[in-house]
């Protein structure tokens, strides 16, 4: 399957880019996917290619590229337990820094290079995230409705998006939840959100489920969560997308 590492020309520089997409020719929907704040590491990669199977041109972008290009810092090969506390504080300034005016000029940015591309097809495109690219993904579809006609977010810091910015969204909405995030009344609280803001969506949280589920090279890793993930994203994207 065809792969590039790419340069995103941003408003703050250049922004380094993982992209992958089906190799059988023609063009195909595009996917904008935010990683979790660990970044393009393996697993993402994999999960990029696993989705770009499915008839999708996959972009996953360096979130941090003002800070350096991927890997912006060092990881274990396994992210346990013991060496999250010293990731964490390398990160969380990374984050912190991060702030919703750089992640909205960035989504420009993104989804302008998506546009261009000869393999991607005319059309709206999807976002989806985990962590907190699940937020950086409903932030983009907010101030892109007119673009982004799915978004998805996964064991994702939601609660933290304005009320506005939820009445602003346009796309067709899937959030899988960690129990360990979310209670079933905070749950209420957003769905009743969502709700107000009319759009079409499904809310849920994962059974069994730790923040992070979606990733095999953490502790959090719950396989049957990962498959239920694919299976809400996949028809997700084949009702918004027109697959090529």
């Amino acid at each position: 399957m065809p792969t590039k590492t790419l340069q995103i020309p941003t408003a703050d520089g250049q922004a380094d880019a993982f992209a992958v997409f089906p190799d059988h020719g023609g063009r195909h929907p595009g996917v904008l996917m935010y990683a979790d704040g660990f970044g393009i590491r393996p697993v993402l990669r994999e999960m990029a290619r696993e989705l770009a199977g499915h008839g999708y041109y996959v972009l996953v972008p360096n979130l941090f590229y003002r800070h350096g290009p991927a890997p912006v810092i060092e990881l274990p090969e396994h992210i346990g337990e013991a060496a999250r506390p010293a990731v964490f504080a390398q990160l969380m300034p990374l984050i912190e820094a991060h702030t919703t005016e750089r992640v909205l000029r960035d989504a420009d940015a993104y989804l302008r290079f998506l546009a261009t591309q000869p393999e991607v097809s005319a059309g709206p495109v999807a976002v989806t995230g985990y962590c907190i690219g699940g937020l950086l993904a409903t932030r983009t579809a907010a101030a892109h409705p007119d673009q982004v006609a799915a978004l998805a977010g996964f064991h994702a810091p939601i609660g933290a998006a304005s009320p506005d910015s939820l009445h602003r969204l346009t796309a067709q909405i899937h959030f899988g939840h960690a129990e360990t995030d979310l209670t079933p009344e905070a749950l209420g609280e957003l769905n009743q959100a969502l709700d107000a803001a009319g759009v079409d969506y499904t809310s849920e949280i994962y059974p069994g489920t730790v923040h992070g589920f979606t990733m095999s090279d953490t502790d959090a890793f719950n396989p049957a969560a990962l498959q239920l993930h694919w299976d809400r994203l996949l028809p997700l994207l084949g009702r918004a997308l027109v697959n090529g």
